[in-house]
């Protein structure tokens, strides 16, 4: 069974830093383009695309974290990372980690989302 379990949420004051970690668990093989993703907690607004890396390093970065966020990942523990830096109020959201596609020796699984896990920006 396979699993994206992300870590690193919090409380952190405007200015502050948090590093996200999203760890993809079971017999994985290789994982594609990986994606952070951002929703206000308690709507249905569309999730926002906050950072997105290949699996060879290529990044992309919404305008309104560029400069702030640094998206990475470690292929050998299959773990994609945020750093997220000069953190603002209006960062706060649930943020959630997505595989384009991962596949293990049974089956590809395809759009996989994680769990979710709460960045609250207050003073």
């Amino acid at each position: 069974q396979v699993q994206l379990v992300e870590s690193g949420g919090g409380l952190v004051q405007p200015g502050g830093s948090l590093r996200l970690s999203c760890a993809a668990i079971g017999s994985i093989l290789s994982i594609t383009t990986m994606h952070w993703y951002r929703q206000a907690p308690g709507t249905v607004r569309e999730r926002e695309l906050v950072a997105t890396i290949t699996s060879g390093g290529d990044t992309y970065y919404a305008d309104s974290v560029k400069g702030r966020f640094t998206i990475s990942r470690d292929n050998a523990k299959n773990t994609v990372y945020l750093q997220m830096n000069s953190l603002i109020p209006e960062d706060t959201r649930v943020y959630y980690c997505n595989a384009e596609r991962i596949m293990t020796k049974d089956i590809t699984l395809t759009n996989f989302w994680g769990q979710g896990t709460q960045v609250t920006v207050s003073s």
